[in-house]
């Protein structure tokens, strides 16, 4: 006899006495589930696979097939439906090996109490609801993990196309320009930099050059320095518009005030400490401006280095924000030395001061070369920073 209830769990009771499953089947259809009947083991295994009940109560010594046989069926067919064995006293060793089979509890012929079989039933299926959810929950979080490494890929591509970018940005290392040679060296914290270094040729006789730290780290910074090096283009441009070909009024005050109202306006939220300069070879002088940057510029002459003086407010916050220039004249034999401040992080000292009076120390020692300083600083290797880092040298006549 079959029969079947249209609301609640689907139960499969598999008992070959009528006189055991039939009352089991009442009991458990007045408490709601709907139950499937089935007598023998063959018709057990096509509801089964036809309905796929939430729970399989199951006789362990049916007439027409060995119950652990067919447990082991079931079992194979779906290893998670749990399956509820009913069994004698006197056959507990049968008990054991159907649990080895892949049953999930079972319960002692002959049931006097069907609250007994109830709460076997309920304590069943709410593990089988718990499987099910912890298996969604699961299958939940390997499709958001696989969307999650695909917009990782997809965002580690991104960086790496913008790491390119920045590098492609950046001037060549080292550049020897008439008297002059130009070495940098940029390391970010992150994929993207929001160091920046740039120097270029604005006449026969006079180079400019520039060192920048955004504010912040990543993508919002980086694209900062795409501006900073768009600006300066722009405004050498502007500069040469009139086809003159000799020394030009190039005031990194005034490159300062421009880049200043220009971030102002593009409301990004950065500001930027900048140190930028214009060397004139002809005159052998150092044009100079300093908006917010620390540690300030270091000169090396005659094997004794010393910070240059100057201050100002970073580009970026204050519209009303000036800028001066400063100008030296330079030795014969010198390097300009000048750093972000990530090169601080790397100086030992408690406070900002002994770090600030470590550096100049580095740089007698390293001679004023790029390669030598970065290895004093620990940075002859790519190493992960706390902060981006950028120095650029600017020498002439040093080995």
């Amino acid at each position: 006899m079959e029969s079947m209830q249209l609301s609640g769990s689907t139960l499969l009771v598999i008992v070959d006495d009528a006189d055991v499953r039939c009352p089991l089947a009442t009991a458990l259809e007045s408490e709601g589930y709907q139950v499937l009947q089935c007598a023998q083991s063959e018709r057990a295994l096509q509801l089964f696979a036809e309905c796929r009940p939430e729970l399989v109560i199951c006789d362990l010594h049916p007439t027409a097939m060995p119950g652990v046989d067919l447990l082991r069926q079931l079992s194979e067919t779906d290893a998670q439906i749990p399956l509820l064995v009913l069994t004698d006293s006197e056959h507990m060793p049968d008990a054991v090996e159907a649990l080895r089979a892949g049953a999930s509890d079972y319960l002692l012929k002959p049931l006097h109490d069907m609250v007994v079989l109830s709460h076997a039933v309920r304590r069943c299926l709410d593990r089988y609801a718990l499987h099910r959810e912890n298996q969604r929950i699961r299958e939940r979080l390997e499709q958001v993990n696989g969307e999650l490494q695909n917009h990782l890929k997809a965002l580690r591509d991104d960086q790496a196309a913008g790491h390119q970018v920045q590098l492609n940005m950046l001037p060549p290392s080292p550049w020897q320009t008439g008297t002059l040679c130009f070495r940098q060296r940029v390391i970010p914290s992150l994929y993207l930099s929001g160091d920046f270094v740039d120097y270029f040729r604005v006449s026969e006789s006079q180079v400019a050059f520039y060192l920048a730290d955004v504010s912040g780290h990543g993508v919002a910074s980086a694209f900062v320095t795409v501006l900073l090096k768009f600006m300066t283009t722009r405004l050498l441009y502007e500069q040469r518009r009139d086809g003159s070909s000799g020394p030009l009024e190039f005031k990194p005050s005034e490159v300062l005030g421009h880049v200043n109202r220009s971030l102002i306006n593009c409301r990004l939220g950065k500001h930027v400490t900048i140190l930028g300069g214009v060397i004139d070879e002809a005159e052998s002088t150092l044009t100079y401006s300093i908006a917010g940057h620390l540690p300030l510029p270091l000169l090396l002459s005659g094997g004794k280095a010393e910070y240059l003086q100057g201050r100002g407010q970073p580009v970026g916050l204050f519209e009303q924000a000036t800028y001066e220039d400063r100008q030296i004249s330079l030795p014969e034999d010198f390097s300009l030395v000048f750093c972000s401040d990530g090169v601080l992080e790397c100086l030992p000292g408690s406070t900002l001061k002994e770090r600030e009076a470590r550096l100049p120390q580095l740089v007698e020692q390293a001679a004023g070369d790029l390669d030598s300083l970065l290895a004093l600083l620990g940075l002859a290797e790519e190493a992960a920073l706390p902060d981006d880092l950028s120095v650029l040298c600017v020498s002439r006549n040093l080995q």
